[in-house]
């Protein structure tokens, strides 16, 4: 890769990350505030270690290396610096599995979001969506079966791939929802200081399946997704610790993150039906999606 192309690609990831994971932030600043000083320190620094080099690291090296079984650990790390026409081959047969894996997931996170999940209507249309929300699973399972009918005409391990990307997203779906309900009891007095920083760093290790698979729109490179989400981690790490009340001010952020995750979904669909995305999409899309939505909320809060 270019220069160019890896600073633009690292500063998509990054946003991304951020973006993406705005209530994860605001759930660790409410749940944070509760918490004494001292838990509240170990929580932000070794919190940000594991949040960074072990979620945004090594679950993107243990994906590579589950689609490429035949790689060791430590070239599903270097796989894509890699020169070996072997390593190259293994990773260019099995990206399209990967890929569609984590497009699945993604389209499925956006739909999700714009039928079922409460929001600032930021475009129109979404009002109208949120009422339906009951279609949400009509509108996934044929989407579903679309998408794994036309990969079984090319390859079956694509077609499982559609099948594992819409299992995640309903299993992590299912921790999230269990941890809105544990954030009530939480914040309950009695409730002590080590239950509340294991609790968050389960919640950081769920939101953190998000980014990681958006990520693989952008590159399967795990040492520039380990540079770019782990700077967006950081980034994040502190708007928790000073300016989460501001960043809530800015309501259609979130907009913003759920329609850069439709454009990366279609991208990494697209991708593993063999269609040439050029390697700016991703990043710009993202950039695209969230200023728009930014320059929305930035005006909506000075009206």
């Amino acid at each position: 890769m270019e220069f160019a192309s890896i600073i633009l690609t690292i500063l998509g990831l990054a946003l991304f990350e951020t973006v993406s994971s705005v209530d994860n932030a605001i759930i660790n600043a409410e749940v944070l505030s509760t918490m004494q000083q001292k838990a509240r320190k170990w929580f932000l620094l070794w919190g940000i270690l594991f949040a960074v080099f072990i979620m945004r690291g090594l679950l993107p090296t243990v994906i590579i290396w589950a689609t490429n079984p035949s790689l060791g650990p430590i070239e599903a790390i270097t796989a894509t610096f890699s020169n070996d026409p072997k390593v190259i081959e293994s990773i260019e047969a099995s990206s399209p599995i990967l890929l569609m894996g984590g497009g699945v997931f993604l389209l499925f996170l956006f739909f999700h979001w714009l039928f079922v999940e409460p929001k600032h209507y930021g475009l129109k249309g979404e009002r109208f969506f949120y009422s339906q929300a009951p279609w949400f699973y009509a509108v996934v399972s044929v989407l579903l079966t679309i998408i794994v009918w036309f990969a079984l005409q090319e390859n079956p391990l694509v077609a499982f791939g559609a099948v594992v990307g819409s299992t995640a997203f309903f299993i992590t779906h299912g921790f999230k929802q269990n941890a809105e309900a544990e954030e009530k009891r939480l914040m309950e007095k009695g409730r002590s200081d080590i239950s509340k920083i294991l609790y968050l760093e389960v919640i950081d290790a769920t939101f953190s399946i998000d980014g990681v698979l958006g990520a693989f729109a952008f590159t399967l490179s795990v040492p520039l997704i380990l540079l770019g989400n782990g700077l967006g981690s950081i980034v994040l790490r502190q708007l928790t610790i000073g300016n989460i009340e501001r960043i809530k001010k800015y309501i259609y952020l979130k907009n913003g993150a759920m329609y850069s995750i439709l454009f990366l979904g279609t991208i990494m669909v697209l991708d593993a039906f063999g269609f040439h995305i050029p390697p700016y999409a991703s990043p710009v899309a993202t950039f695209g999606a969230v200023g728009y939505f930014f320059y929305r909320s930035t005006k909506e809060k000075k009206e």
